[in-house]
C-alpha cells in the first residue's frame, strides 16, 4: 500500500538514488569478507594520541569558540592554509578569499549543481565517474552526459564533440566535471599535453571546469602534473578535500571559486550548511600548524604504492586471460574491464559468496545497462589481504569469462 505523504516528494526527489558504494560498504563489514570495495584512507598511521592531546587542548581552551557558530565561509587561518596546500599542488595564485570552506567536496558538487544548473541543463563528466558527482549532479534533475576516456584521461577531440552534438540538439551546457588525477574510480591520470587544450574548449565554449582534486597530492613517486586551475583563475572551480590526506569523517573540503562567482556560491554553501564546524576547522588548522602534515603525505604515497603494487601483482597472477586493467600512479583505485558480454553487476553476490567485496561498474556511469566493468581499491586492505581478496575474485571472474 502506498502511503499518502508520497505524494508529497517532489520531482527532484525522484531523482535522487541510494548509492551503490555505500550498499556495497555496509555489506563489506560482514566478518570474514576482504573488501576491495571501499576507497577508505589508512588512518591507522595518523599520530593518534597526539592528535587526541590536540583535540582536547581546543575544547579546553577554545571550547567558547570552537563549540559556538562560525563564519559561513570558514575561518581565515584555514582559508589561508589551504592556500598553501594548494600551492603544494601546483596553484600558486590563490587568494583566501575565494576560498570556501564546506563539507567536503561532495557538498561542493552539490552546490555548483544547484547553482549553476537549471533543469535540463548538462554537465558533462568522465565515463566512468565519482558515483557522489553523479548522485549531487541527477538530485537537482540535471542532464549528466558522458564524455569518453582513454588511458591518458579525457579525450579532448571527444569533448568538443559532445559539446557540438548536444549544443546542436538544443542543449545547455553548462559544466565539465573532471578528476584529472587517479580518476575515482578508474585510477587514469589525465596526460599533461590534454589539460590546458580542456580549459581551452571549455573557456571557449563557455563551460565551467568543475575540477575535483583530492588524490592530487597522492602521487606515488611525488612528480605532481600541474592542475587545470593552475594559470587559469577564471574558467577553473577548483574542489579540494581533507578527506584523502588527514581524516574523512571531519568532512573538511574547499572549493576555489572564480573570484566574479565567489560571492553566490558562498551565500548557497551559508545557506545549507550555515558555517562549517568550527571544531573541526580548528583541529584540522592544528594539523597543518603543528604536525608534519607533508611528511605524512610522502607516509600515505609509499604505503598506497605498496598496495596498489601488491594488487597489480595478484591480478598478474590470479586474473583470466580477456580481463584487463588500469595502472594507476596514484590514487586509491584500479579498474577492471571484462569482456562485453559480462554483466559485472551479478557477479557481485558471486563474490560475496567466495569471500570478497568489489563495486561494480554500473555505479559509475550515467550510461543505462549493463557494465562490463568493476572498481577495486587497495587503499585501505594490507597487501596480503589484496592478495587473497584477488586471488578470492579470480574464480568468480574467470567463470564469469567462460560462459
Amino acid at each position: 500500500m502506498v502511503h499518502p505523504h508520497e505524494a508529497l516528494f517532489s520531482e527532484r526527489a525522484a531523482n535522487i538514488k541510494q548509492s551503490a558504494v555505500r550498499d556495497v560498504f555496509e555489506i563489506s563489514m560482514q566478518p570474514g569478507l576482504v573488501s576491495l570495495a571501499g576507497g577508505n584512507p589508512y588512518l591507522q598511521s595518523l599520530p593518534l594520541e597526539r592528535l587526541g592531546a590536540v583535540a582536547a587542548d581546543i575544547i579546553t581552551n577554545h571550547g567558547l569558540q570552537a563549540l559556538q557558530y562560525g563564519g559561513g565561509q570558514g575561518t581565515l587561518e584555514l582559508r589561508r592554509q589551504i592556500c598553501e596546500v594548494m600551492a603544494a599542488e601546483g596553484i600558486t595564485d590563490a587568494d583566501p578569499d575565494n576560498v570556501v570552506i564546506t563539507a567536503g567536496s561532495q557538498s561542493a558538487q552539490d552546490i555548483a549543481a544547484k547553482v549553476f544548473c537549471n533543469p535540463g541543463d548538462v554537465i558533462l563528466i568522465e565515463d566512468p565517474t565519482y558515483v557522489g558527482a553523479l548522485n549531487a549532479f541527477e538530485a537537482y534533475q540535471v542532464d549528466v552526459q558522458p564524455v569518453r576516456v582513454d588511458e591518458d584521461g579525457l579525450v579532448p577531440a571527444e569533448l568538443l564533440r559532445r559539446i557540438e552534438e548536444l549544443r546542436a540538439a538544443g542543449k545547455t551546457v553548462k559544466m565539465l566535471y573532471t578528476i584529472p588525477n587517479f580518476s575515482n574510480p578508474s585510477g587514469v591520470t589525465l596526460a599533461a599535453d590534454r589539460r590546458p587544450e580542456i580549459v581551452r574548449i571549455c573557456r571557449e565554449a563557455n563551460i565551467l571546469v568543475l575540477e575535483d582534486n583530492p588524490y592530487g597530492l597522492l602521487k606515488f613517486d611525488g612528480e605532481l602534473q600541474l592542475p587545470l586551475r593552475a594559470g587559469n583563475p577564471d574558467d577553473v572551480l577548483y574542489l579540494g578535500s581533507f578527506s584523502k590526506i588527514f581524516a574523512p569523517g571531519l568532512r573538511i573540503g574547499w572549493a576555489l571559486v572564480p573570484a566574479h562567482l565567489k560571492q553566490r556560491f558562498y551565500l548557497a554553501s551559508e545557506a545549507v550548511t550555515l558555517c562549517p564546524p568550527p571544531f573541526n576547522q580548528m583541529l584540522v588548522s592544528a594539523y597543518l600548524r603543528d604536525f608534519d602534515w607533508m611528511a605524512q603525505v610522502r607516509t600515505y604515497r609509499a604505503l598506497y604504492q605498496d598496495r596498489c603494487d601488491a594488487m597489480l601483482s595478484a591480478l598478474a597472477e590470479h586474473m583470466p586471460a580477456g580481463v584487463s586493467w588500469t595502472t594507476p600512479a596514484g590514487g586509491f583505485f584500479i579498474w577492471l574491464t571484462l569482456p562485453a558480454s559480462v554483466d559485472t553487476y551479478p557477479l557481485l553476490h558471486q563474490g560475496i559468496d567466495a569471500g570478497v567485496v568489489f563495486v561494480p561498474g554500473a555505479a559509475f556511469t550515467s550510461a543505462p545497462g549493463p557494465s562490463n566493468t568493476l572498481r577495486l581499491a587497495f587503499s585501505s586492505a594490507t597487501p596480503e589481504n589484496i592478495r587473497e581478496g584477488v586471488r578470492r575474485l579470480a574464480p568468480v571472474l574467470r567463470a564469469a569469462v567462460g560462459r
